[in-house]
Formats: C-alpha cells, structure tokens, sequence
C-alpha cells in the first residue's frame, strides 16, 4: 500500500506562532511515518523573508518538541535553496512557459472591476476567490517586454497555463483523502481553473508552488499529509510536477480543525497559537484530546485508522 521507503514532511511558514490545526497536521504525519516504518521531514517554507523569522522558526520547533514530534534530519530551509527554484524556473523559461507579468493588484481589481460593471457579469475567479489574471501582457513581444524591464517596472513570473497544458493535457493524482465534497480515489487535475499563477518574481525566483513540488522533489516525499484547504492547489502542483519533470506524491487532504464561529483556524486572525496554550497549563495529551487524536502515539496495527479517518474532531 505505501513504498518501500515512505517520507513524509509538515512543512509550515516560520511567520507566525502555530495553532491547533498545525498541531494536528503535525501529528498525523508524524504518527503516520512512524506507524508505517517511514521518515518524517520538517520543512520551513521561509521563502517570505519579509514576514519569517528565526524566532518564530525556533518557536515552531520548540512547539513540537512539546507535542513529541520528532524528525529524521535537519530542517530543510527553503530561503537557503532559492538556487534550486531558480533552476527549475528558468527551465520553465527555456520551453516559453512563463511570461514577466507587469499589472500590479491596483490594476487587476481595477480591470476585473470594470469588467464586471460593462459586462454585467462576474470575472471568473480561482478557487481561493481571488480572481483569474487579465494576461493582458500574455503576449507581448520580447522587445516589449525587455524595454519594460529594463526601464525598471515591476513584474512577477506567471505561468502561461494554457500553453502548458496542452504540453500535458492529461493529469491525476491519487487522493486517500478526500476533497472538502468529499471526492477520493483518482482526481482529474484543472489547472485550468487557476489561471496564470504566480511563480516567481523580480527579487525572489520562486512561489509556494514552485517551490513546494521542487522540495518535495528534492526530499523524496512519496506521500502529501495535508489541509483540504490545499485541495485544489493539488491541480496546479501536478502540473508543474509534470512539465519539471518530477516525481509525483500520492496525497492525503484532512479535515481541517474549525474555530467556534465555524472558521478555519490561520495565523492571520490570531487564532490561539499553541505556545498560548502550553502558557496557560495545557499539555500534549490535552492538545491532542482538543484535536480530536487519541492519547497516545498510534502503533502499528493502527496505521490504517490514522491513515483513513482525517480527523474524528472537526477541523
């Protein structure tokens, strides 16, 4: 049922203190590696140097140390690797997959904005909401846009979907989890539906999904443990698996841990982080109990109920 030689990761952003839907993604990957004889990999996704830091990194560590999560080698930075992701782009780059964007998000919410007041109809968004990019500079010449560069305008890396689609027009994944309408088994990919993502830009040569199929690559992750709230990101993730060239995970989306108003938990809305709780007397086997985990580590013969029942708490 698993490779020979599982690895699995939790890979969180150094931005914030971690909270109970962290706690739980934690778990269940490490429980899992663990019950399946498999390695387990933490990953700081810093490539947000802005807003990541090392106290926060050393806050992670510490939270689940406290947890009695443990890992196999020593945390993979990514902003130490940001000459790995600018290799895989420019190897986009060499197949014409990507085109300097130069709308700003002024222009864009004001683009969609008129769109939607002449054509009396919605833009078409991604499945986060946000709405699709315009790709009014798609295709523009390449004196166009190196006189733009050189005059020193702003531009993110997009990537031109459409034309990469149709370099593999056929992709699934294997899902042992389930889709937030509780869809299993083979999934069809729509990268489509994300339009041009960003992936990389002026000052930094990745994105989260550059960067994330690039490290999973590199770190031999066999098997994806996480939040259906990355769900349909998975389509895009597959598509750049498959024009890099790289191998593909089987996945695993959970439940996710809600919020009394019904919300999912983030850093953002300063949700009540871990280390709060740990302050006010918690310890692990009652962050576990709120998560809805069992009070101990799952053996063995138990892989396959960790491994199948997402969450018995609501996430």
């Amino acid at each position: 049922m698993f490779p020979h030689d599982p690895v699995l990761r939790f890979a969180p952003s150094p931005n914030g203190e971690l909270h109970l839907g962290h706690a739980y993604s934690a778990l269940v990957n490490h429980e899992m590696a663990r019950a399946i004889g498999g390695k387990f990999l933490l990953r700081h996704e810093d490539i947000d140097t802005a807003r990541c830091t090392p106290a926060f990194e050393r806050q992670v560590e510490d939270d689940l140390a406290f947890l009695g999560v443990t890992w196999d080698e020593p945390p993979r930075r990514q902003s130490e690797h940001m000459h790995d992701y600018a290799a895989a782009l420019e190897a986009l780059a060499a197949e014409d997959l990507v085109y300097p964007a130069f709308m700003s998000r002024g222009e864009i919410k004001a683009h969609v904005e008129r769109f939607e007041e002449e054509e009396g109809r919605a833009w078409p968004r991604d499945p986060d909401g946000a709405p699709l990019y315009p790709g009014l500079d798609r295709h523009a010449s390449t004196k166009e846009r190196e006189k733009r560069m050189s005059e020193g305008a702003r531009f993110a890396w997009r990537l031109d979907v459409e034309r990469a689609i149709e370099m593999v027009p056929a992709l699934t994944w294997e899902e042992h989890g389930a889709s937030p309408v509780g869809e299993s088994g083979t999934i069809v990919a729509r990268p489509l539906e994300w339009g041009d993502v960003v992936l990389g830009r002026m000052d930094i040569p990745t994105s989260y999904h550059l960067s994330v199929v690039v490290d999973d690559a590199i770190q031999g992750v066999t098997d994806v443990v996480r939040g259906r709230d990355l769900f349909y990101a998975t389509s895009i993730q597959r598509l750049l698996q498959a024009l890099l060239g790289l191998p593909q995970p089987r996945h695993h989306h959970h439940e996710l841990i809600l919020g009394a108003d019904g919300r999912k938990l983030s850093k953002s809305a300063r949700d009540t982080s871990l280390r709060a709780l740990r302050e006010a007397g918690l310890g692990a086997e009652d962050i576990r109990r709120m998560v809805g985990l069992p009070g101990r580590p799952a053996g063995p013969s138990e892989a396959a109920t960790v491994r199948s029942r997402g969450s018995s708490a609501r996430r």
